[in-house]
Order: C-alpha cells, then structure tokens, then sequence
C-alpha cells in the first residue's frame, strides 16, 4: 500500500498545499513505481482534497490532518478536523452560493464514508485511478 500524510495548521493556506501534496504523490508513485493514474483520476483527486480540506478549515477550529492512500486500484482521500458535526447536503436551492462541496464528492467518488471520533471526524472518499471501470467512468452517474 502506498501512502502520505501531512498535518495542517488549519488555515486556508493549507488548501493549496493539500491539493499540492496530492499532485506529488501521484507524480512520485508514478515515476517511482510506474503507477497509472489517469489525468481525470489526478484532477479527481486534487477537487475533493480541496473540498475536504475547505470543509475542515471552515468548520472545524484547529489542525487538519490529509492521509491519501492508494489500494486495488483506488485512492483513498481521508481528512481529520477537529469538529464531529457530520456532514450533510443542504436541501435543493437554486439561489445558494456555494455549500456544494458534498455534492460535488459524493458526485465523483466511489464510495464515501464519515467517521466519528472523540476528537472530531474522519472524512474519506474512494476515487478509481483508472479511467474505464467496465466502461463505466469512475463517480458517473449510472444510466
């Protein structure tokens, strides 16, 4: 299993370098081990480490804490802040601007899962490396 973590002091500076992170980890485990990651899967991935590390710095006061872990052909983004509120998607408005982060993760992840601790919430969402899952993009809507 391949994997990285960095903490954060939990600014809005530490968006990009999230989303930074999770560039050279694909980049290293591409060079390094010859790892397929498709550019879809590689902008993927950098949207919902800036959506979860966004959602952590807006609502949980303190430290964030990135992990991005690849397995069978997948990505694992995890994200730790300190507030235990789970998540939830706000009823449809077409008038409200912003709050879509969760859509937008649940829209281009696999699988997403919340995990409550005693400290705060892990968040973590699945997104496939390769592009055709049976020719199925990976995170689109099935017809």
């Amino acid at each position: 299993m391949l994997s990285v973590s960095a903490a954060y002091g939990g600014d809005p500076s530490c968006i990009g370098a999230a989303r930074h992170l999770a560039v050279g980890f694909f980049a290293e485990r591409k060079a390094v081990h010859g790892l397929p990651v498709s550019e879809r899967a590689m902008g993927m991935t950098q949207l919902v480490v800036s959506e979860l590390v966004t959602s952590a710095v807006k609502y949980a006061p303190g430290p964030v804490v990135l992990d991005l872990r690849i397995s069978d052909g997948a990505v694992r983004v995890s994200v730790w802040g300190s507030d235990p509120v789970l998540p939830g998607v706000a009823a449809h408005d077409p008038q409200r601007v912003g709050r879509h982060g969760l859509e937008i993760t649940l829209a281009v992840s696999q699988a997403y899962e919340v995990r409550r601790e005693p400290d705060g919430k892990h968040v973590t969402a699945e997104i496939a490396l390769a592009d055709d899952l049976g020719g199925i993009i990976a995170g689109s809507p099935t017809t």
